[in-house]
């Protein structure tokens, strides 16, 4: 089985274009069994709490398959700890659930994931990721 931890914004551009990359990601793949998503608690509350921000609102927010999403993740327990400096120490927790759990990230933002802070954790754009997923590398 594929392990994928999804980064917030991830979730986010699913749910504000249904035919990106990161759309066809979650409901081609992950709702559809074929891509196993991995989270923690303190990526699913990060999770819920930016998908009821009122800017996002207008979009559906938080979209019908969230808790879905959640409920059907591998649920690895917290806290998890990431001991290499990154650009937003708030990312930290997707890096070392990502190595704990050896899935690999999938993100839309990967400046805040140098490779220098990487531990050997593949991290990919969805779009890249999409490409691995379907042989189009």
């Amino acid at each position: 089985m594929r392990l994928v931890v999804l980064d917030t914004n991830v979730i986010i551009s699913a749910g504000i274009n249904p035919v990106g990359p990161p759309a066809k990601l979650v409901m081609d793949w992950v709702l559809e069994g074929r891509v196993k998503t991995v989270t923690s608690p303190a990526i699913v509350d990060e999770y819920r709490r930016v998908a009821r921000r009122p800017r996002f609102q207008p979009y559906g927010f938080p979209p019908f398959w969230l808790e879905f999403l959640i409920e059907e993740s591998l649920h690895v327990p917290g806290p998890l700890v990431w001991d290499r400096p990154l650009p937003d120490p708030e990312d930290a927790s997707f890096l070392a659930l990502a190595y704990k759990s050896g899935a690999w990230l999938v993100s839309g933002n990967m400046k805040h994931f140098p490779v220098s802070a990487r531990n050997g954790v593949t991290v990919l754009s969805p779009a890249d990721y999409l490409a691995h997923l379907t042989g189009k590398q």
